[in-house]
């Protein structure tokens, strides 16, 4: 990937990162993709952002983590035209749908027998199981 800032393109109403045409992500890349969204996120607010997978065949285990982060916090997350080995990552099967033919969205399901989010009171039981479930969510990223 090009170490110089991403192509950004509207797409649906997304702000979509245009990659370039690299297969495989090193740190330096994640370094920059997390710096980009941080500053589309958070500086110039934007809630719906997506990544166009055109070229990629390999991800490093951190990337689903960073978005599922913002996705908490709100953020609406689109991968479009993921290559077939990174459909047939577990993560991507378990936490994306299909919206279109080639676009998938974050939308992962709560998990049967777990209240989504926090109770009224915020109880440490329910902070455990959410705590829980976001490490399996790493675990199945990797």
């Amino acid at each position: 990937m090009s170490k110089k800032p991403f192509r950004l393109v509207s797409r649906d109403g997304f702000t979509v990162l245009e990659l370039g045409s690299a297969e495989i992500w090193d740190g330096a890349d994640m370094a920059l993709l997390r710096e980009t969204l941080t500053r589309l996120i958070k500086a110039e607010k934007h809630s719906a952002i997506g990544v166009d997978m055109t070229y990629v065949k390999y991800i490093p285990s951190g990337f689903f983590g960073m978005l599922f982060d913002w996705f908490e916090t709100g953020v609406q997350i689109r991968l479009y035209t993921p290559q077939p080995n990174v459909r047939k990552m577990l993560w991507f099967h378990q936490f994306f749908e299909a919206i279109g033919h080639e676009c998938f969205e974050l939308a992962p399901q709560p998990e049967p027998g777990y209240e989504a989010g926090y109770s009224a009171n915020d109880s440490s039981a329910t902070r455990g199981r959410r705590v829980e479930s976001k490490k399996a969510v790493a675990r199945s990223a990797q």
